[in-house]
């Protein structure tokens, strides 16, 4: 008979409490509560699935790359910061060393093969891949109500190339005439009032005898619909960037680095992770994002905020069989009549929208206790091993208390 999701996890938090925390205590000593969290994120990953194994190879022997491996999972778990650090309460530590796979401390590896090992990892998505198969290992027999899809500041330390302005030739700027002055009518054109009905996205337009409007042709949005996962994810810029936002209080906050776009199911599990430039906006990975979450797992509700309110993301997503609530955006003015206001959400809608708050704290978990907030490497395939490891941590703890 076919164990459910609950009854395997069970069976795996009873196994862990009864069996392997006694066995491990008794040539450990007394395990902490980060030690046992640590225990619990490596039995439940399949790491050494998707680690190559160097015995047989010609030359030097290498490091075993999975203890390494481990280390930085215990780096997100235990929320070091830096290498060093890890490395510090390797030698110092010989419970934390024992879990990860070295007897004594004169076996684990310098600094510089840390970081050589984690360049691997980053080039071969060590962290993405694991994540999936624990995805679909634990979740893709279960049925998650709500997706709450968002994305996060994450800030870098490291520069980026400014974008020159073309240079004019001199011989063209020396010959060029000064243009004539503008008529005084056409400089001060008038543009739409405060509160009318024309607005920076264009006027409203009503459509009559009930006809839908077309969605529009040419853009990213459009194009994504048609082309498979791979190539949607290639078209992203994953570039060092500069990203602004406004936040809830109506302020503008400006950051050097990325975006990392989640999806996360209900119980605050991450499902999908995507990072790109800081730069791009947050519709332009919705569909994206949802397209990877439903080969992982099956879902009903997308909830999303005002910024992917866009007519290609909502008929995607009921393409995949899914019902978006998306939070309408709002181009009603203050003077305008209420036929030609924008659609609100039902009352039912709004109480499932409520739901979306869960990766907002997803977020927050992720820079405050998986080491999000510290991310001391460059490049994007590195930025977002580092991450993935805090995701890694972060989702068996959220497994964890399925069961408790």
């Amino acid at each position: 008979m076919k164990l459910t999701l609950r009854q395997q996890l069970t069976q795996f938090g009873h196994v862990l409490q009864s069996a392997l925390f006694p066995a491990l205590e008794e040539q450990l000593g007394e395990l902490g509560e980060p030690a046992k969290r640590l225990i619990a994120t490596l039995e439940m990953i399949p790491l050494a699935r998707f680690i190559p194994s160097a015995r047989g190879w010609i030359g030097r022997p290498s490091k075993d790359r999975l203890a390494i491996a481990s280390a930085f999972v215990a780096k997100a778990v235990y929320g070091f910061g830096l290498t060093r650090q890890l490395l510090d309460a390797l030698e110092r530590d010989p419970q934390l060393r024992r879990i990860c796979g070295w007897e004594t401390a004169w076996q684990i590896p310098s600094e510089a093969t840390f970081s050589r090992a984690f360049a691997e990892f980053a080039q071969m998505e060590l962290g993405q891949f694991v994540h999936e198969a624990l995805i679909r290992e634990t979740q893709q027999d279960r049925v998650i109500g709500h997706i709450a899809r968002d994305s996060t500041a994450i800030e870098a330390r490291e520069r980026f190339p400014n974008t020159a302005s073309p240079a004019v030739p001199e011989e063209a700027a020396a010959s060029a005439t000064p243009a004539a002055p503008a008529p005084p009518a056409a400089r001060r054109k008038p543009g739409p009032k405060k509160g009318s009905k024309q607005g920076k996205r264009g006027p409203h337009k009503r459509h009559k005898g009930g006809k839908k409007p077309t969605l529009p042709e040419g853009t990213r949005l459009h194009r994504q619909r048609s082309m498979s996962l791979p190539d949607m994810l290639k078209e992203l810029p994953m570039d060092c960037s500069i990203g602004v936002k406004t936040s809830s209080k109506g302020y503008t906050q400006s950051w050097r680095g990325y975006k990392l776009h989640l999806d996360v199911a209900d119980g605050q599990i991450p499902i999908s992770a995507v990072l790109t430039a800081a730069k791009l906006h947050d519709s332009q990975v919705a569909i994206p994002l949802m397209t990877m979450t439903s080969q992982r797992v099956t879902n009903l509700y997308d909830l999303m905020d005002s910024a992917y309110d866009a007519g290609h993301i909502k008929a995607h997503s009921r393409q995949l069989g899914r019902v978006p609530i998306v939070d309408p955006v709002q181009h009603k003015g203050p003077n305008e009549p209420p036929e030609t206001a924008s659609p609100q959400l039902s009352w039912a809608e709004e109480e499932r929208y409520k739901e979306r708050t869960m990766v907002e704290r997803v977020n927050a978990r992720l820079k405050d206790e998986f080491g999000g907030r510290t991310v001391r490497v460059r490049g994007a395939a590195k930025v977002m091993a580092h991450l993935m490891f805090g995701v890694l941590a972060l989702t068996v703890d959220q497994i964890r208390k399925l069961i408790e």
